[in-house]
């Protein structure tokens, strides 16, 4: 079995501590800074962009078009996998991961210089609704190329807890950006914070991506992409044909796609709904301040991150599918509490019902790095989890503050809404049911036509492709 500190990974190779760690840090950082600039948007959509670009409408109405530009960035998510996935697959991870910080950043910084409705008029929410889309684009190739980035680098033994390391990059995103929210709506007025202090956070992004870019340079490919790459090259040399990713990766791994569409389900919805519809339920719902909702959401993102890699090792032990079909269960149970305790507008009851909803959430997120990067090979790997992914954040997150905001709005209550959850759990139950157990799998190993699991490799001899 390899050892912690000096891993084997699926082509042989060792990899030290260090060099992982150092992988790891990078895929983290990137991640987090990625996450901070599209969950800022949701954040600022819930709080201040209905004011801001469509001052004309009332706030219920403001905020679903606000909402509304929040889930078009959804839609250029599964091309960004598509075209990242590609290239990805193709050139490699790193040069692709450069590109989406990059993109994504820069269409940042951007949306903290757009001039509000009452200056610019209708080119206002033209001109967010176009930097959404760019953000959308770009973090549709981040996800995937960062965990493979980790999870080519590790060993099967330990992959679910090295992957599950990207994974934090979300809810350390969402702590980061909700609060620098929270700092500016403490030390600014609602005038100021409406007026210009929501632009702060969407500048500081600039920063923030130099600092990524520093890190991310300096990692390098994995052994096993590399390894991949020159058998392509072997196969073009002798003129054999070789499929684009795309096309390759529909025909070899539909029903791999299918399942990771239909694991995200519960994952997607339950999140979007606990951190950023939360944020409307609360303050225009229940009456409660800003600074209130915000907090329970920073103190439920940080017990989030702390327990990501604690539930990816714990997938390494018992497997993906019975930690991921814990979360399902438990967020589509406890969206039913959820509502009820936010009700009571009790802080410590925001902080129980935010917290709780965010394990489970976990339970499902921490696995999946590992969980779907074991369904593809490695010349379409980038492609196949990228695709699977973001292809489900259309039905899944993009409309789900955007449905839960009009269910609130038809029924006045929320009952509607934890049936809208608990559905999305059943249809994540029934995938993961499906889907194969993948832990242990050798990445190496993996073919297009590979429909069984492999053994681990302390069971094997490692393997040469």
């Amino acid at each position: 079995m390899p050892s912690a500190h000096n891993a084997v990974n699926d082509t042989g190779t060792s990899t030290g501590p260090g060099g992982l760690r150092k992988i790891v840090a990078a895929s983290l950082i990137g991640t987090t800074i990625e996450w901070y600039d599209y969950f800022l948007y949701g954040s600022a959509a819930a709080l201040v962009f209905g004011r801001v670009f469509f001052p004309e409408s009332d706030p219920l109405t403001g905020t679903l078009l606000s909402f509304l530009t929040y889930a078009i960035g959804f839609a250029a998510r599964p091309v960004g996998a598509v075209v990242f996935g590609h290239f990805g697959d193709r050139l490699g991870r790193k040069k692709l991961l450069v590109i989406s910080l990059l993109m994504m950043g820069l269409s940042t910084a951007l949306i903290g210089c757009v001039p509000g409705y009452d200056t610019i008029g209708v080119a206002a929410p033209l001109l967010l609704t176009t930097l959404r889309l760019i953000q959308g684009f770009a973090l549709g190739g981040e996800w995937g190329g960062a965990v493979l980035l980790v999870s080519e680098h590790g060993d099967a033994n330990r992959r679910g807890f090295w992957a599950s390391w990207p994974q934090g990059g979300a809810p350390a995103g969402n702590l980061v950006a909700v609060g620098v929210l929270s700092l500016m709506t403490t030390v600014l007025s609602d005038h100021a914070f409406n007026s210009w202090g929501w632009r702060v956070p969407f500048l500081l992004s600039a920063v923030l991506v130099m600092i990524g870019l520093w890190i991310r340079l300096s990692v390098d490919e994995s052994p096993l992409f590399k390894e991949a790459l020159a058998k392509a090259e072997r196969r073009k040399a002798e003129q054999r044909a070789e499929q684009p990713p795309f096309v390759a990766v529909l025909r070899h791994h539909w029903r791999d796609i299918l399942v990771a569409m239909g694991a995200r389900m519960a994952e997607n919805i339950s999140y979007y709904v606990i951190t950023a519809f939360v944020l409307t339920y609360c303050v225009d719902h229940l009456k409660i301040d800003k600074q209130t909702s915000l907090n329970a959401v920073l103190i439920g993102s940080a017990v989030q991150f702390c327990l990501i890699p604690l539930f990816g090792a714990l997938s390494d032990r018992v497997g993906r599918k019975p930690v991921y079909l814990v979360g399902a269960v438990g967020v589509g149970l406890w969206s039913w509490a959820f509502f009820a305790l936010l009700d009571t507008t009790s802080f410590p009851a925001l902080v129980l019902a935010v917290t709780i909803g965010l394990i489970f959430h976990s339970a499902m997120y921490a696995p999946q790095a590992a969980f779907f990067s074991e369904l593809f090979a490695t010349r379409m790997r980038y492609t196949g989890a990228s695709i699977g992914a973001q292809l489900s954040s259309v039905a899944a997150g993009a409309p789900a503050p955007l449905i839960a905001t009009a269910l609130l709005g038809s029924y006045g209550n929320s009952a509607p809404i934890s049936v809208y959850v608990s559905l999305a759990a059943l249809i994540t139950v029934i995938a993961v049911v499906a889907a194969r157990e993948t832990r242990g799998r050798d990445l190496a190993a993996i073919e297009p036509d590979d429909s069984a699991p492999r053994p681990a490799p302390d069971q094997q001899t490692p393997a040469s492709a």
